[in-house]
């Protein structure tokens, strides 16, 4: 007896259960990772203001150099998922060891790089005389942790490729925890001062790593696959990450230019930019667990053959997203009279920053197509549309946004270039998912 078709109410509950349950963990995970960042600065910031402005520094080279390469867990999401698809366990997992490998290559490579050229780099990015010193103690000490920082992010796209995003929240809280109780260990107890915040994060992430590597290599053991490392494989890891590198570059390029020209507009304007960009990242926080949702179960249905399935998993994703992006629209414009003076009592910055934070209320539900899609041609592995996309975006932001000063415009017209941005973006990811040329099925693309 054939089993009768599943109703279009059963198939949008079941894509439901999948989004949640792949979404919701993912959302705790990524929320976790600022707080390393968080907790080091509070403990730091008792040491004294020269030695916070060295953490400031230091962190934010840090930060920029690892989600350079945040390829890593998204191109890898999309190959393991594909293979998981076509049933192939051992291959998905030797494809995940092959984006390990490649972190742990770049790992090294970065660390090269920034043990000799520390403290050129604190002055590029402009460390007073006081902070200097700080800022490049703490970087050639948490350089030796980037590695390990990589082999995270690989290692958190393995999971994710195997529709796990439960293992990588775990990981984050322990790495949390274990960072807070070494830094206050090593910089108070020990008292190694801002060297021990330090070490306190290179060994936490060194912990994380080696958490997920037990996870994934006995997933290896239990499916037959090789853990040795495959040139070719390396190789292929490091070409489907390539577009997506030129993808990141590119939105850094956006965010970079975006600070540049609120920097322009003066003191009051460039610190309720900074306000308005924390609140704009933590809101795409909750956006970006769908689209890594999208990633895993994209390349699933591609790599099982399932074409309908992906396109019906898409359309339920982007109404999700949608859905999110209007409920935290909403939260903004309701929250306002709580967020605004949480971050500032300064009435100059309140009044600047109200009608912008209104501008990226009324843009959220624009992020929220954004989100999805791009996360659903990741999982679909179309890095070079999403690469040339990109940079077609910017080529239209940034003449925008640099005329903003030269034509007189304030914060609230640079925001308006951002959801300018948005929108181009959400156009170019919904001509390439209407048009279906990423729809491409099999175990790789």
């Amino acid at each position: 007896m054939t089993q009768a078709p599943a109703t279009p109410k059963a198939l949008r509950r079941r894509h439901d259960r999948e989004i949640i349950a792949l979404a919701v963990p993912a959302f705790g995970a990524l929320v976790a990772e600022p707080l390393f960042v968080i907790v080091d600065s509070a403990i730091v910031g008792h040491l004294g203001t020269p030695q916070l402005a060295g953490l400031g520094v230091a962190a934010a080279l840090l930060m920029t150099a690892v989600s350079v390469f945040v390829f890593l867990a998204y191109a890898t999401t999309a190959a393991v998922a594909r293979r998981v698809g076509a049933g192939d366990l051992a291959a998905a997992i030797r494809q995940g060891m092959d984006g390990i490998w490649l972190a742990l290559l770049l790992g090294v490579a970065v660390i090269a790089v920034t043990l000799p050229a520390a403290p050129w780099l604190v002055q590029v990015f402009g460390a007073s005389d006081t902070a200097a010193p700080y800022a490049t103690t703490y970087l050639r000490i948490s350089s030796l942790g980037i590695p390990a920082m990589l082999i995270v992010l690989a290692a958190t796209g393995v999971l994710r490729g195997l529709q796990d995003t439960k293992t990588p929240l775990y990981v984050a809280i322990g790495g949390f925890a274990a960072n807070a109780v070494l830094n206050v260990g090593l910089v108070y107890g020990a008292g190694l001062g801002i060297a021990g915040s330090a070490w306190g994060t290179v060994l936490a992430q060194t912990a994380m790593a080696v958490a997920y590597l037990i996870v994934v290599v006995r997933g290896a053991r239990r499916h037959g696959a090789s853990l040795r490392p495959d040139a070719s494989g390396i190789r292929a890891s490091a070409q489907a990450g390539a577009p997506l590198l030129v993808r990141t570059l590119s939105l850094r390029a956006i965010l970079m230019i975006a600070t540049a020209v609120a920097a322009r507009l003066g003191d009051t304007d460039i610190a309720a930019h900074q306000i308005v960009l924390s609140l704009w990242s933590l809101m795409a926080f909750a956006l970006d667990a769908i689209a890594i949702a999208g990633q895993a179960i994209i390349g699933r249905y591609l790599g099982a053959g399932d074409a309908e399935g992906a396109r019906q998993a898409c359309r339920r994703m982007v109404e999700w997203g949608i859905a999110t992006g209007v409920v935290l629209g909403l939260l903004i414009v309701a929250a306002r009279p709580l967020l605004i003076p949480l971050f500032t009592s300064d009435p100059a910055v309140h009044d600047t920053l109200l009608p912008a934070l209104l501008v990226v209320a009324f843009s959220q539900p624009i992020a929220g197509v954004v989100f999805v899609l791009d996360g659903v041609l990741m999982g679909a592995g179309d890095g070079p549309y999403l690469a040339r996309a990109m940079l077609v975006t910017l080529a239209v932001f940034a003449p925008v946004a640099l005329l903003i000063p030269v034509l007189g415009g304030g914060l609230t017209a640079l925001w308006w270039a951002m959801a300018l941005m948005m929108t181009v973006r959400m156009v170019t990811l919904w001509l390439r998912t209407r048009s279906g040329r990423w729809i491409v099925t099999g175990a790789t693309r």
